[in-house]
This record gives structure tokens, C-alpha cells and sequence, in this order.
């Protein structure tokens, strides 16, 4: 903390108050010093994951033990040298236990060693960048821990359920099952050669090319995603489904739900054609893929999962959209998902800190969704909700963290939280609000186009709407992406009648720590009713403790801060007037 001189204390206490009780002067300074200093700059550590190389394709082949939960794996990763003189290669792969490891196309042997979490490849020889490497790796796993999820034919209160083999990557889930760089900021396209039992659907990313009768009472289902994409996106699901379909435009839209279930999909999935419209329009991006599947699967531990071209989602929370209570939650996991394939899929976060670029943006495209599909209102009513939860649960989170989350660990569930998903809508819905609709759906075009089947952190964001705005908005984002918290006002009153001067003095209560901003910079308008009508003053609040004063006709009977709720994450205590 900077210190005051003895001299500027002593004005300090001359011209603002008179206080001889030596703790509440300290108290009083420290306010000042916390009122011309809104907030420190915050600490933004690079969270990037060094590449030694670019993955550029994987061949994925897969087979299954299904009683003994054990996974045949088969796996190619071509990739490319960064730099000069390469010699070896470090792979992802956590309880992979591998028959051999092989040069493609030769078939030499390669010599290879494992740790806890990794397989590292000594290669034949030196490579370079203008190199193409191709490693083939068989091996097995049996009961993998994470990434694979075998599903028996029953659960508790149940009776004749098929059994179910799915996959979840995110966050780093992939390195279960097939070797990989399990990281967001590598891209590569894939195929799969999944092999399942006869008579069971297989549902995975891209275009399905065809299925080969293996004559073993077992299918090979091969599907190739021609556009790169993030490892944690791969995915398939084994199981019986009975599948539907409809088409946006000519993108095939198909539905996975179990046989019996088909009244489901009009309920939980009819209007995702209608979102997909609704996202091309605002953001001015087509779907950017030939195909979008959308699976129910049993005991999934996320309400859904965007996996590239094919969502799984909950069954659980699928058959909520079975009463008219749940419909709207259904229909907010559908569009989350699905918005996805701009913000998450096509667009990703380079790391895990940032994944309020994936999640933040999926949660406010739910209120873009609403406000497209049933009006202002219920986008309004989506917004204010997740400020809510947000805002009680900063109360009670003993792990705060800005939407930058330089804390983010990709090997807790606590990564997908409340402060990234429903704080990052809300500061969106923020700067929208604050730049405008023109701006900020320029900007959201120019960012989605400039980053396309590639990967974007913070300042990407940032120069995308300082470019369509015309605004500098590094105090926006150092405020609300990487400090933490929100503000909270406190408005002492007093109106002097012979002068009709209303004097309000401003004061944020937020708690000053290290990752709270001490003063946010609010600018917003401030409606003040008289006897005679209201009046609306656009006002900027900047420090820890502001003092406004007006002119009025009459003495105010009610003040309204941000009326139209364009800064929704915050409170306001309103005194009553002395």
C-alpha cells in the first residue's frame, strides 16, 4: 500500500471531515488512497502449454471387450516438427498399456518410454519442419478411470436398459484412450474406426463413410471430421438409439434417443433448427459443419457436451423437457450446446484459463436463444438469473477467481464453474450493452471470422471490439475478465430544499482484496422521480467514494440506478434521505 505525507493527511482531514479518533482516520485515508487508484492492474501469467510439434491428423481404431471393460486401441497421430533437429516426441497417454510403438509407413519399431502420464517416442532420426512424422501406437486399457465410460445394461430402479459405451474429453480425458497433445491449442482432424457389436448404432464426429461387416457378429463404423478441431472435442457413443432427423437448410440435423422415447424430440429438440438460424443471423456466421447430432446417454456426469458434430447430452435432463417446468431448461441446454460450434468448437480457448471464451459465450448465447425465439423479456429474465447466481455464490466461494482464471485446474470439475459460465454471459451481455448492438455483433463477427477453426485468448476478444467500437476497452476488461467480484453500492442521500440540491454520495463496499477491483468504473444512468416526473442522468461512477450532485424541481421521492439493468452484476443500497 502507498503511504500518505503528513501534510496531505492533514488536508485530507481538514477538508473532509473532522475526525480525532485516530483508527477512523486511517479508516478514512485508506478509502482515499483505494478512491484515486480505482484498482491495480492484475496479474495475467501465460497459461499457453509449450508445442514441440502440431498434431496434424489422428487415426483413431477402436474395439472393445465389453464384459471386461477393456478397450483395444489403435492408434496413428501424424504431426510436424516446430523446430529444427527433432528427435523425440512426448505424447499424452495415462494408463495406456502399449504393445508397440512404429514408424508409419516403414513399420520400424520405434523405442518409447512411459511415465504416470505420458509416452515419449525416440525417433529413427532428425526432423524437421517441412517433415511429416506418422507413429502408430496399439495398445490396450482395461477399466480407464476417466475418458471412456462403460454403461451396464441396468441401473438402480430400472429394468431392460441397453448397455452404453460413450466417451467425454473436456477437460483432459482424451489421454485415456488414445494417445494425443491433450490440450485446447492443438487442432487436428480426425477419423474413427469404431468398432461395435451388430445391431448397435455408433453416433461420432463428422461424416460417417461407411460400415464394414467384420463376419464376428461385430460392425466397423468409419468417420472422418475433414476440419481441424481440439482433442478434447473427440468423441463417440455406442448404443441403441432409435434416430431422427430434420434439416436446416441443408445441413442434416439427427436426434439419438432410445427406442420407445421418440416423443422426446420434438419437446426437447424441435426448435434447434430455429436456434440455428437465430445464431447464423446474429453472429453472421453460417453452422460451420455438415452435420449436427444431438445423443442422449445414461449416467453422464455433465448436463451435456459439445463434442464436435455430435452433442451428448443427459438423458436425465433431455426427459425433463417430458413437463412444462422443465421445458425451458431443456431448451437452454440445446442451445448452450449448440452454440458451442461457434463459441468453443470453431473459436477455442488456446488454454484452460481463458475457457470463459468457450463457456461464457455458450451460456449467453441461451439468453440470445431466448431473445430470438420469445422476445426481450425472457433474454431480460435469463440475464438477471444468472447475475442472481452468480452474486450469492461470490458470497459463499471460498475459490474466487476472475473470468481470466489464472487458478484453473484441468483436472477438477471445479474448472466448469458458476464465475466462468453465469458471470462470463453476464459481462458479455455487459458489453453489449455498453458498446451497443451494431458494435458488438461486429465485433463478434470480425472475432469468430478472424480466429476460425483456430484458437483465441482475451486480447483477441479485446481487439475485435476495440476495432468495432471505436472504444479503448482495456479498463472493461482488466475490471470484469480479470479481476474478480462485483460491485456494491451504498447511496447516502441529501437533499437540500432551499437550494433543490440533491447530493449523493457514492461508496463500493466490495471487499478490497488482491483479485477485487476496490472501485469498478460504472457508467450507467441514474433515474431520479419527483413530484412533477422522473429525470434520467447518464452518470460514470470511477472511485471508491463518489459524490454526485443535481439540480431538481422537487425533492426526489424514489432514485433508480441502471434502470434497464445493463450492469446486472451488481447491488445497490439506497439510504433513506437525511
Amino acid at each position: 500500500m502507498n503511504s500518505f505525507n503528513a501534510e496531505s493527511a492533514e488536508t485530507a482531514e481538514k477538508t473532509l471531515f473532522d475526525i480525532k479518533n485516530m483508527r477512523l482516520r486511517f479508516i478514512l485515508l485508506f478509502i482515499i488512497f483505494f478512491s484515486v487508484s480505482a484498482f491495480a492492474q492484475f496479474p495475467k501469467p501465460d497459461m499457453n502449454r509449450t508445442r514441440t510439434y502440431d498434431v496434424q491428423n489422428y487415426v483413431i481404431r477402436v474395439s472393445f471387450d465389453r464384459p471386461g471393460k477393456k478397450v483395444i486401441g489403435d492408434t496413428t497421430v501424424q504431426f510436424k516438427p516446430l523446430k529444427p533437429g527433432f528427435t523425440q516426441a512426448e505424447l499424452d497417454a495415462v494408463g495406456l498399456k502399449f504393445n508397440s510403438v512404429t514408424l508409419e509407413p516403414s513399420g520400424t519399431q520405434l523405442k518409447y518410454r512411459t511415465t504416470s502420464d505420458k509416452v515419449i517416442i525416440t525417433l529413427d532420426k532428425t526432423y524437421s519442419p517441412d517433415d511429416v512424422i506418422s507413429v502408430r501406437f496399439k495398445y490396450t486399457t482395461t477399466s480407464p478411470r476417466k475418458g471412456i465410460y462403460f454403461v451396464d445394461e441396468t441401473r438402480e430402479n430400472a429394468v431392460n436398459e441397453p448397455y452404453q459405451i460413450w466417451t467425454q474429453g473436456e477437460a483432459e480425458e482424451a489421454r485415456y484412450w488414445f494417445p494425443s497433445f491433450d490440450f485446447p491449442s492443438d487442432k487436428a482432424t480426425s477419423e474413427e474406426f469404431i468398432t461395435a457389436e451388430k445391431g448397435q448404432t455408433v453416433i461420432a464426429n463428422g461424416e460417417e463413410l461407411d460400415q464394414k461387416d467384420n463376419g464376428d457378429n461385430t460392425v466397423t463404423h468409419h468417420f472422418k471430421m475433414s476440419i481441424p478441431y481440439s482433442t478434447y472435442l473427440t468423441s463417440f457413443v455406442i448404443g441403441t438409439y432409435v434416430k431422427q432427423t430434420d434439416m436446416h437448410g441443408s445441413i442434416p440435423l439427427g436426434f439419438y434417443v432410445y427406442p420407445g422415447k421418440e416423443t422426446i424430440v420434438p419437446l426437447a429438440f424441435g426448435r434447434t433448427k430455429d436456434m440455428m438460424q437465430a445464431f447464423e443471423e446474429v453472429t453472421g456466421v453460417p453452422f460451420p459443419y455438415n452435420k449436427y447430432d444431438q445423443t442422449v446417454v445414461r449416467n453422464f456426469n455433465f448436463g451435456g457436451m459439445e463434442n464436435i458434430t455430435a452433442t451428448t447430452l443427459a438423458d436425465t435432463e433431455v426427459f425433463f423437457a417430458n413437463f412444462d417446468f422443465g421445458k425451458a431448461t431443456v431448451q437452454d441446454l440445446v442451445s448452450h450446446e449448440l452454440s458451442h460450434s461457434w463459441f468453443g468448437d470453431m473459436v477455442t480457448c488456446k488454454n484452460w484459463s481463458e475457457l470463459y471464451l468457450n463457456e461464457g459465450f455458450a451460456d449467453f448465447m441461451e439468453s440470445v436463444a431466448r431473445e430470438k425465439l420469445y422476445g426481450r423479456d425472457s433474454y431480460n429474465r435469463k440475464i438477471k438469473s444468472d447475475a442472481e447466481q452468480f452474486m450469492i455464490d461470490d458470497a459463499v466461494n471460498k475459490h474466487r477467481h476472475g473470468l481470466f482464471n489464472r487458478f484453473a485446474d484441468p483436472s477438477s470439475d471445479s474448472l466448469f464453474d458458476v464465475t466462468t459460465y453465469q458471470k462470463g454471459g453476464t459481462v458479455i451481455h455487459t458489453l453489449r450493452e455498453y458498446i451497443g448492438d451494431d458494435a458488438f455483433w461486429k465485433g463478434i463477427n470480425a472475432y469468430l471470422n478472424e480466429h476460425k477453426f483456430g484458437n483465441a485468448e482475451t486480447g483477441d476478444l479485446r481487439r475485435g471490439m476495440e476495432t468495432a467500437s471505436g472504444k479503448d476497452l482495456g479498463w472493461f476488461f482488466e475490471q470484469w475478465i480479470y479481476g474478480a467480484g462485483y460491485p456494491k453500492l451504498t447511496v447516502a442521500q441529501n437533499w437540500t430544499p432551499g437550494t433543490k440540491t440533491l447530493r449523493l454520495t457514492v461508496t463500493q463496499t466490495q471487499p478490497l482484496d488482491k483479485i477485487t477491483p476496490s472501485a469498478f468504473r460504472l457508467p450507467m444512468d441514474l433515474e431520479i422521480k419527483t413530484a412533477s416526473g422522473t429525470v434520467t442522468r447518464p452518470i460514470e461512477l470511477k472511485k471508491r467514494v463518489e459524490v454526485l450532485t443535481f439540480k431538481l424541481d422537487g425533492k426526489p421521492a424514489a432514485l433508480t440506478f441502471d434502470p434497464q439493468d445493463k450492469i446486472p452484476l451488481k447491488t445497490v443500497k439506497i439510504l433513506p434521505p437525511k
